[in-house]
């Protein structure tokens, strides 16, 4: 009988979620896969650009003179975001991978249809090519990473 309660014990403390670990390391992944996509894709030139513009839309056009940091707090905000709800609904940890994807899509939308048009960044048009990509990268380097990084530490 003991050894039936220690195996209980032992199971308990196993399926204990972890929210530090899981937001960190979520979030890190992501803002490291999202910033180098960024990068990539629109300056590969001058890199430093992307973070600041990222800033730009809470510290306007101060970013340029710092401003890098920000972009992984939006990363830790998601993946926050994402570990709270996955405390109500558990199909979040165990359909990790499609919820991931399901994620990443309504990050993107949430951002580029309330964040951006109330940010103080200037406003610019995107080509249809550069929105489907982004909206795609949404999918791999931020919803699913993030739930993902959930799952592991919620096992």
């Amino acid at each position: 009988m003991s050894d039936s309660m220690s195996g209980d014990f032992a199971a308990s403390l196993r399926l204990k979620p972890r929210p530090f670990p899981a937001i960190i390391v979520g979030g890190l992944i992501v803002g490291v896969l999202d910033l180098t996509y960024a990068i990539l894709v629109y300056s590969p030139q001058k890199p430093i650009l992307i973070p600041q513009t990222i800033a730009s839309g809470v510290l306007g056009m101060k970013s340029y003179s710092g401003g890098v940091f920000l972009h992984f707090v939006i990363a830790l905000g998601a993946a926050t975001v994402y570990f709270l709800a996955s405390r109500k609904l558990p199909l979040l940890v165990s359909r990790a991978v499609l919820f991931g994807l399901i994620y990443g899509a309504l990050v993107y939308l949430f951002m580029h249809m309330v964040v951006l048009p109330l940010s103080a960044a200037p406003y610019s048009h995107m080509p249809l090519i550069y929105q489907a990509s982004e909206f795609v990268e949404h999918w791999f380097c931020v919803g699913l990473p993030i739930a993902l990084s959930v799952r592991h530490y919620s096992r």
